[in-house]
């Protein structure tokens, strides 16, 4: 089980000091929630920061776009140092241009459903995506509770990856991680968690995140 703290928990005002203090816990990945306020109630921050704060880790940048037109601003996260993007399948942008114009950079691309969309959604774009995430909340917010009814999706997902012939494409879920929630992700089969306070808000970040992993073992 890989883990992604999402920075959308983190001291804003110290996010360089917060990546690092990540980096030295034990993170596989780190995760940037981008959010632009029309597609969810919510804004955080955009390339221009992601790219400042780049320099501080050498972990995977996971940036989750949600944005209403990702094909417009790919390349900015790309250039920002976004090693993966992932980006709604509600989003208004073309879903197969999107995916290509991030692919043509080298950059790997997954797609994000919210709870109330089927897994079926993603079914036809399985074949050029590098995962996909599972959103456990509603986008917008951090410290949301689990929903643990969205985990039958990551199951669809890997059956269908199976029928199609796509071996190990990786399934990620984002929202209300912790250790009562993370066990029941493993056992539906998630290869990443995104977790937000469960990590940020211990008192100790590294054996937070060594404590999560331990129960997926």
């Amino acid at each position: 089980m890989k883990i992604a703290p999402s920075l959308l928990s983190c001291d804003f005002s110290k996010m360089g000091e917060e990546l690092i203090r990540m980096d030295n816990s034990g993170a596989d990945w780190m995760h940037l929630d981008v959010m632009d306020g029309h597609f969810v109630p919510n804004i955080t921050f955009g390339a221009p920061v992601i790219k400042t704060v780049r320099k501080y880790t050498n972990k995977p940048f996971d940036v989750h776009l949600m944005i209403s037109d990702p094909f417009k601003y790919a390349y900015d996260f790309i250039d920002a140092g976004a090693d993966i993007i992932t980006f709604h399948v509600e989003c208004d942008s073309d879903i197969n241009a999107t995916i290509d114009k991030i692919k043509g950079k080298n950059v790997k691309v997954g797609l994000v459903i919210k709870p109330n969309t089927p897994a079926s959604a993603v079914f036809p774009y399985l074949s050029k995506l590098d995962l996909v995430l599972v959103m456990t909340v509603e986008p917008g917010f951090g410290g949301q509770s689990f929903m643990s009814y969205m985990l039958p999706k990551v199951k669809e997902i890997k059956d269908e990856c199976k029928k199609i012939g796509i071996d190990c494409l990786p399934v990620e879920v984002d929202g209300g991680i912790g250790e009562n929630t993370i066990k029941q992700a493993y056992n539906a089969g998630v290869d990443i968690c995104v977790a937000g306070t469960a990590v940020f808000k211990a008192d100790d970040a590294g054996k937070a995140i060594a404590d999560l992993k331990a129960l997926c073992r």
